[in-house]
């Protein structure tokens, strides 16, 4: 079926519309970040800091979204067509754009994300002292993650350069079809000849599914572990939905990818292919957000607003205390003023209380008494029968057997 302006351009908006939602959104999280770490550096919230940890990797996820997000946008044939913003460019060069997203996007973006998420699920299962809470461990993991990237990197951008050069030889090419090595596609039509199109070579897709089947193994056999070590419910369902999104939208990508090469960019089935891998992808980078950076420092924040609540809570207990121990002592002064001779003692000095035992045959009458139940523990106890301090202090749970954390930071 071949495909209308009307349908391309709609695909188009959608894609863009999607793509700015996803930069608005992690740009929100990039400052509620930022405001976490400015609390627990400007209020003495230390305890959280094991939780604003990885707020660097935190936010270079989101960077490697926006940057796979950017090279989508370029990728749309909305933008190719005349009058359009990559049309005043000609054949070749927007040849080349299309190769430079098959290896921005499939080569380093993709890849970089995937990695950033392992090591974020990989930090509370590492020891404190080496883990989130050294200082190095943010730059640490950003050097291991380009590393892990480049092999991939490499891989990609050969099979670009190196792909056109196979077809050229008709022994190789009779063997693999065009649409293997091709990055671009130019249309048919007359009127706009000058226009590429740009594709999804098979060979680098193959490249991206071995890699992404790599780490959704590794997925799984880090989140076994992380479920025998969580013993929050809250975050179980977490993790499980964590894994279920990366582990059924990633592959999915990878095949509606790799099913693109059966249609034509000019006909309606390559779009609606395209279309729905990106949207595959951008779902999967919005719950990875909201699970790895959004939660983590909602649930911060609100720990620390606990704080505030319990440490204004004693404040208002010590306040009430006060003013019942000045209406006490008042109308002990009172009782001494009218009958001084049974509370000489309370009237010789201010603030002191005498209390007086009856026992059973006694005849003297018993004197002013107070409840003992006004009065609540010193300044740095607990009161009886209040729960203590949600959450504190906040120390990284260790497992004995191995010496690793069981509080997770997401």
């Amino acid at each position: 079926m071949p495909l209308t302006s009307a349908a391309a351009d709609a695909f188009g908006v959608v894609t863009i519309c999607l793509v700015a939602i996803l930069i608005l959104f992690g740009l929100l999280c990039i400052a509620y970040s930022f405001y976490l770490r400015s609390r627990v550096h400007s209020q003495g919230y230390f305890q959280l800091s094991y939780f604003s940890g990885p707020w660097i990797i935190r936010i270079i996820f989101i960077l490697f979204v926006i940057w796979w997000g950017v090279g989508e946008i370029i990728r749309l044939s909305l933008l190719r067509r005349k009058g359009r913003v990559l049309n005043a460019l000609d054949y070749k060069w927007q040849e080349t754009v299309c190769k430079g997203y098959i290896v921005s996007n499939l080569g380093f973006a993709e890849p970089c994300l995937l990695l950033t998420l392992m090591f974020l699920l990989r930090a509370p299962l590492q020891k404190m002292e080496s883990g989130i809470l050294c200082r190095k461990w943010n730059g640490r993991t950003a050097v291991y993650v380009v590393l892990y990237c480049l092999p991939m990197f490499v891989l990609q951008l050969l099979a670009v350069l190196i792909g056109p050069q196979l077809r050229k030889d008709k022994s190789i090419s009779k063997r693999f079809p065009h649409y293997f090595t091709s990055a671009a596609h130019g249309m048919q039509n007359a009127a706009a000849s000058n226009t590429a199109l740009c594709t999804y070579p098979l060979l680098n897709t193959m490249l991206l599914g071995f890699f992404a089947s790599a780490l959704t193994v590794y997925l799984f056999w880090l989140g076994r572990r992380i479920l025998k070590l969580v013993i929050n419910k809250g975050l179980q369902k977490r993790v499980y939905t964590l894994i279920f999104s990366v582990s059924s939208f990633l592959p999915l990508r990878i095949l509606l990818l790799g099913l693109s090469v059966l249609s034509k960019p000019e006909h309606f089935l390559f779009e609606a292919l395209a279309f729905s891998a990106f949207l595959a992808l951008s779902c999967c980078a919005g719950v990875c957000i909201c699970m790895l950076v959004y939660y983590p420092v909602a649930d911060s924040l609100a720990l620390g607003n606990l704080r505030d609540l319990e440490v204004s809570r004693r404040y208002a207990d010590e306040h009430n205390e006060t003013i019942s121990l000045d209406a006490n002592q008042n109308h002990l002064e009172e009782s001494a003023h009218l009958s001084p001779g049974r509370n000489s003692d309370a009237s010789t000095k201010r603030g002191s209380i005498s209390f007086r035992a009856c026992q059973r045959g006694d005849e003297t009458p018993p004197g002013p008494f107070v409840e003992l139940s006004l009065f609540s523990p010193g300044r740095d106890a607990t009161p009886p029968g209040s729960p203590p301090l949600l959450g504190w202090p906040m120390r990284p749970l260790v497992d004995p057997k191995t010496g690793q954390g069981t509080e997770f930071s997401w």
